[in-house]
């Protein structure tokens, strides 16, 4: 009888498991698994196990491929089961290509005459995933904000980034899900950014990594009405519940999708930016609705300069701007009460009334 070991954390057993768990036991004729316990999980990963050892092992040995099973309690770094290999001394150990303990694991086998064999990558059964894509899925909300920017856009793209400069910005709602989007797509919102959240994953490394900038996940994940410190990365200066917005924000929609790489780096008025988010940092900072309006209406100023085309004055309304970069995509409008946003919802249907968001 030919016996094969495998070993591993096995902390949330997927697909991937089983089929490697099918193709070392097809390599011999008895098969035992090993799982690393809870302490020694704690002790070489910082991390709690996904469910009790108990309940781990009786997921094992319920599997059809899998003739034993024994929990790893030994802290030797990538040999927590060597106590059992030593007395039980398996015919083969078998590996995956990517295993990090390979070096020490051909040791072990060589003190007791055991077989060291990788096991050649096959054609996945399903789409792959891993044990911390499973946890950042587990974890990732169901829906997300999206957000306004009010002044100092662009200055979150590390190239373009200015020493004691500010970004200012809000997570809005209605929020949006994997299901269901109520939003038109590319549309200067930073749904790239609240995709990235739905998904598990942070988003700032993902944005950086097409040339813009980092505003859209990092606003998302924090919610609220922000102001934050231009640079490499984002810093949070400050931070508001958003009250003072309530019934006093709608979106309009351009018709014409907005794409912000292809904007990155189109000649803008750097200095006018900077100024415009110097002023609606004051007015979060004072609670100041009439001078966060000042700091939009002067970012506006700078996009007209860049050549987009001047938005649609609503009675009411005390600024607007283009949100994102802009040329296309939604504008925003800051109305000076709640009846004449509403009102002019109402009149126009590419208007949308939105709400500041925070957790």
């Amino acid at each position: 009888m030919k016996r094969i070991f495998v070993s591993g954390c096995y902390d949330i057993i997927h697909a991937g498991h089983l089929q490697f768990f099918e193709e070392a036991r097809a390599m011999g004729d008895h098969l035992t698994v090993s799982f690393a316990s809870e302490d020694v999980l704690w002790h070489h990963k910082q991390r709690r196990s996904s469910i009790p050892d108990a309940h781990k092992e009786a997921l094992l040995r319920g599997l059809r491929m899998v003739d034993d099973v024994i929990i790893g309690t030994d802290t030797d770094t990538g040999l927590d089961f060597r106590s059992y290999f030593l007395e039980a001394k398996p015919d083969m150990l078998v590996v995956t290509e990517d295993d990090q303990y390979g070096d020490v694991k051909r040791a072990l086998c060589a003190e007791v005459g055991a077989e060291y064999y990788i096991l050649p990558k096959t054609p996945p059964k399903f789409d792959p995933v891993s044990t911390s894509g499973i946890v950042k899925w587990v974890k990732a909300p169901t829906e997300a904000p999206l957000r306004v920017d009010f002044a100092g856009g662009w200055l979150d793209v590390p190239r373009h980034s200015r020493e004691g400069a500010y970004v200012v910005n809000c997570a809005i709602s209605p929020t949006v899900s994997l299901r269901d989007w109520g939003y038109e797509r590319q549309a200067g919102l930073g749904g790239s950014g609240a995709w990235a959240l739905l998904n598990g994953n942070d988003g700032v490394e993902a944005e950086l990594d097409l040339g813009v900038g980092w505003q859209d996940p990092a606003v998302i994940k924090e919610s609220g009405l922000c102001v934050w410190r231009s640079g490499q990365l984002p810093v949070l200066d400050f931070k508001r519940n958003g009250e003072m917005l309530e019934g006093r924000m709608a979106l309009l929609w351009t018709g014409a999708e907005h794409d912000t790489p292809s904007f990155a780096d189109k000649e803008r008025d750097y200095d006018m930016i900077e100024e415009s988010a110097a002023i609606a940092r004051e007015g979060v900072l004072n609670e100041d609705f009439e001078k966060l309006a000042e700091g939009v209406r002067l970012y506006h100023e700078a996009q007209l300069k860049e050549g987009m085309q001047p938005l649609a004055q609503k009675v009411g309304a005390l600024a607007s701007k283009y949100c994102g970069g802009g040329h296309g995509g939604y504008a925003l409008y800051l109305f000076a009460a709640t009846e004449a946003r509403d009102a002019a919802v109402a009149e126009d249907e590419k208007m949308r009334a939105i709400e500041p968001f925070c957790r």
